[in-house]
């Protein structure tokens, strides 16, 4: 049985108000250029309470996916844990580690995964949403993206066309289902911290071409700082899987610090290339210790000690700094699946909040009132929400608890 967790305390400077007060900027379009590091919340755009929604991938679960009427239940929870942004993440398939080209089919025929994540977008409009892009690249035979190395030079430039063919192919169907936000990469070390990231201006130039909302970058955490391209996107976009912490059993203060360490730097990177953050994904597995070594993957642990405390606890001392900072434009919680009933997407200590403590953290959070949401308006904060019950998707509202 699970017990009421008080995960809401650290937002106590933060009055909360309806997440219908947030959904939608009261000034700029999407595309209108971010000129400074304080410039999401100078533009009043509203804070970005991310939720990605991750396909069910594979075949086998037919009419589960992006698109799909359970997908539709999934853009539903997501509005009533208080989000106003959603990020998909379609994928393109690279045999190993120097690869040739990108095959555009994953675990569906390309032409319906195209159509099922423009259906998607849909949805999420439908709902009052907005939409992050994130194409994604996998590696088939194992090993991670960020360490593509094709070979020599020639080798670069004939991956660099591919990059681009598969890059634009998204940049266009982002175009036609009219998402806000696409990255246009997702921890391409080799590619965008080295020399070598003088092939990727042409491409996000094309992508400019064909794209006319905001584009960012999701560099992953350790080399954020030495990513060069992000001098041509609009935002800074960070795979935010800080640790908190570089020991186990690590308690509320040294968490907390750890949390205010990692604002601090997000500020400093704003403000040296001059535009805001978003976090493109962040995440705490369900397991003691999450915030130890958060970028390990749930498939591969053994002997897990399953803790949903633990887990919220991780959320709620990387969010509460980033809620006072007008640097930060938001972040995106990694991660929820298009269909929110099905539970075999991965074990009981993986990701997703849904249903647990950590659920608490983020609905307490989203529907408070953010330093990236701009100037309040008078009236919008009436009362304090406190989220009590996982998986109830609705409004608890009662006295503080401190």
């Amino acid at each position: 049985m699970r017990t009421p967790f008080a995960a809401a305390s650290l937002f106590v400077l933060a009055a909360a108000a309806p997440a219908s007060a947030f959904a939608a900027p009261v000034a700029a379009p999407h595309g209108a250029p971010l000129h400074g590091p304080t410039a999401w919340a100078d533009t009043s755009r509203g804070g970005i309470r991310g939720l990605t929604i991750g396909p069910i991938e594979s075949l086998r679960h037919a009419g589960k996916g992006y698109g799909s009427p359970a997908s539709g239940r999934a853009m539903d929870e997501a509005k009533a844990l208080g989000s106003t942004w959603i990020s998909l993440t379609p994928f393109g398939r690279v045999w190993d580690l120097k690869p040739n080209g990108i095959d555009l089919t994953f675990e569906a025929p390309f032409e319906e995964n195209r159509a099922n994540v423009l259906h998607a977008m849909a949805q999420a409009h439908a709902r009052g949403l907005k939409v992050f892009l994130v194409p994604h690249l996998w590696v088939e035979t194992g090993g991670w993206r960020a360490l593509i190395d094709p070979g020599d030079d020639a080798a670069w430039e004939r991956w660099a066309a591919a990059y681009k063919r598969f890059l634009l192919t998204w940049a266009e169907i982002a175009a036609e289902g009219g998402a806000e936000m696409l990255s246009v990469g997702v921890e391409l070390r080799s590619f965008v911290t080295t020399g070598r990231a003088a092939l990727f201006y042409p491409i996000i130039q094309e992508v400019r071409r064909v794209y006319p909302g905001l584009l960012t970058y999701s560099a992953n955490w350790d080399d954020a700082e030495d990513t060069l391209i992000f001098g041509e996107l609009d935002l800074v976009g960070i795979n935010a899987f800080y640790p908190l912490a570089d020991k186990d059993g690590a308690g509320r203060e040294e968490l907390f610090a750890g949390g205010r360490k990692v604002a601090e730097g997000i500020e400093r990177l704003a403000a040296m290339w001059g535009r805001p953050v978003v976090l493109t994904e962040i995440g705490y597995t369900t397991r003691k210790d999450p915030a130890i070594r958060p970028w390990e993957w749930p498939d591969g642990m053994k002997d897990v000690t399953i803790d949903e405390e633990a887990q919220a606890l991780a959320y709620e001392a990387l969010i509460a700094p980033l809620l006072d900072s007008r640097s930060c434009a938001g972040f995106f919680v990694w991660r929820y699946y298009a269909d929110p009933d099905d539970v075999s997407q991965e074990a009981e200590w993986g990701f997703s909040p849904r249903g647990k403590l950590a659920e608490l953290v983020l609905r307490d959070a989203f529907t408070a009132r953010w330093a990236a949401d701009g100037p309040a308006i008078m009236g919008d904060n009436l009362g304090r929400h406190r989220a009590r019950t996982p998986g109830f998707l609705g409004w608890e509202l009662s006295p503080p608890l401190f």
